[in-house]
């Protein structure tokens, strides 16, 4: 029974939020710069929002005077608008120019069109870093001029500020254009190289920003309050505590959260592609997104699964040539485990052959003459495998099938005999423009593979298969075209009740001596064949 999955809930790129994989090039571009605008405005005037709360109360350093309070009304707002807007326009407008070749599906872009845009989350995060370090230098002067018993606290807090954003930004950004990314990354060339920050160095970001930034803060609140110049009380201090503490645990969370969502996410996605694999849908892939090594895995999946399709590929050709029980055997064996020669069996064999083909084939045009042979052979295959047999080989207008070899069949005798009178009835019904005679025997073959370890085949060798291609001879000129040995219904009605079944449809037809044999062999024929028989004689 097949296992059924549910659907993942997230989309092709690791979240709904960035749409389906094959979304419209200009929705993708209002996409990505919606986005990118709201992703780089939210972090910036959170970043700055966090920065003047804990510069204003949380750093234990004198009161902010007068003049410093207005200067500081003035110049945050402004500048921040100012970085914003700068930030949003200049990196988003840049990006996308970088970017242009994606929103557009007709252009297939070179190896260095795909690196550059890789490289996009990276340019937004300096471009990030660059305004808040110069926002670090001026609010730094400012206090300097206006309070500098405040300088070094302002400094440091708008500078780890300034590293919390960038390091935001970064992983936000990343997340904006994993769709764009995905395009760059279908060049296998570019995915099998790392780009961007690995999964080692992005989980070193998260534990700085959520962590290592906080403490730092905290740290330097210590410093601060240490020093002979700083009349910091215990309340003070305490507030301190708590405003880095609460900082922790919410940006901690955040940040976690992102981390979790970035690692998972590729490798969510190639887990749902496996239970997809495992329930038979090789056309499953995987949409590259990362460019790190967790977008290897997913490429490496794909590669996988591709491979699994050249396979199974092969696999379905080899066994329409050979048949699918021989083909799963030779798999299950493996190349270097097949040997020549073969094993000594008690099987059924059945031989099919075209009566008058030659003059047919003179009469009537080549692809005329295919048609009617594809259609002999749909019949031949059809009612071979629905009786459990292996058509062997096709020999010219022949073909030769075998029932209990390679796969052994108690019921090879039954089974042979119910295919050959269902064979003769469609042959008559469905090509009507050609005979055929076809003859069963049942005895003890050998069966393997013959030929050279460069080139062989698995065929059958024995008496049985002689005795079968003499009795289709003899079948020609027979009433209904069939003929079997009367071992084999024998065999058939010693097999169990369907071969006794099996067995009533037939009766014995006297005997003859087959070419290259040195007795008699006794003969039958389907039973309704005998009474017209019996009636001519």
């Amino acid at each position: 029974m097949v296992r059924r999955h549910a659907p993942p809930r997230r989309g092709p790129f690791g979240s709904r939020l960035l749409g389906p994989r094959d979304q419209d090039p200009l929705r993708l571009r209002i996409r990505i710069q919606v986005l990118l605008t709201l992703l780089l405005l939210t972090t910036n005037l959170l970043g700055a929002l966090v920065v003047f709360v804990i510069n204003t109360w949380a750093i234990p350093s004198p009161a902010p005077s007068r003049a410093m309070v207005v200067a500081l009304a003035i110049a945050i707002p402004s500048y921040v608008v100012l970085a914003a807007l700068v930030g949003v326009v200049w990196g988003t407008t840049k990006s996308l120019r970088a970017l242009r070749w994606a929103t557009q599906p007709e252009v297939d872009p070179d190896r260095t069109q795909r690196t550059r845009a890789l490289r996009v989350p990276l340019h937004l995060t300096v471009l990030q870093f660059l305004i808040w370090l110069v926002g670090t230098v001026l609010f730094t002067v400012l206090t300097v001029v206006l309070q500098p018993s405040r300088a070094l606290g302002t400094g440091l807090t708008v500078g780890i500020g300034a590293v919390v954003v960038a390091g935001i930004s970064y992983l936000l950004t990343e997340f904006s254009l994993r769709p764009i990314a995905a395009r760059a990354l279908s060049d296998s060339r570019v995915t099998h190289q790392v780009r961007g920050v690995g999964v080692g160095p992005r989980l070193t970001i998260f534990w700085l920003l959520g962590t290592g930034a906080p403490v730092i803060g905290l740290l330097i609140a210590a410093i601060l309050a240490l020093t002979p110049s700083n009349d910091a009380d215990l309340e003070q201090l305490a507030v301190v505590t708590i405003v880095v503490g609460a900082a922790v645990l919410v940006f901690g969370f955040l940040l976690t959260d992102l981390s979790a969502r970035a690692v998972v996410a590729p490798v969510l996605s190639v887990r749902d592609a496996m239970r997809a694999v495992e329930a038979g849908q090789l056309d499953t892939d995987v949409v590259v997104y990362d460019g790190t090594e967790l977008g290897q895995l997913q490429s490496g999946f794909n590669d996988m699964v591709a491979g699994l399709r050249e396979r199974e590929r092969i696999r379905d050709l080899f066994g329409r040539h050979v048949g699918q029980e021989v083909a799963t055997a030779a798999a299950r064996l493996g190349v270097g485990e097949i040997e020549l020669g073969g094993e000594t069996r008690v099987c059924s064999v059945l031989f099919v052959d075209l009566t008058g083909s030659t003059s047919y084939a003179t009469q009537h045009g080549p692809a005329e003459v295919v048609a009617v042979l594809n259609r002999f052979f749909a019949v031949v295959v059809d009612e071979v495998d629905v009786h459990h047999g292996l058509v062997n080989k096709f020999i010219g207008d022949a073909a030769l099938a075998i029932f209990g070899a390679p796969v052994e069949l108690d019921t090879h005798a039954a089974s042979a005999l119910a295919a050959a009178r269902s064979m003769a009835a469609r042959l008559a019904a469905e090509v009507p423009e050609i005979g055929a005679g076809i003859g069963v025997a049942t005895g003890q073959v050998v069966a393997g593979n013959v030929g050279h370890l460069q080139r062989f085949e698995y065929t059958v060798i024995g008496d049985a298969v002689n005795s079968a291609a003499r009795l289709s001879d003899l079948a020609k000129v027979m009433p209904g075209c069939v003929a079997a040995t009367a071992v084999t219904v024998e065999a058939a009605r010693d097999s169990g009740p369907e071969g006794r079944a099996e067995a009533e449809h037939w009766a014995e037809q006297g005997e003859t001596v087959l070419r290259g044999r040195p007795g008699p062999t006794r003969l039958a024929v389907p039973r309704v064949h005998a009474e017209r028989l019996a009636e001519h004689s």
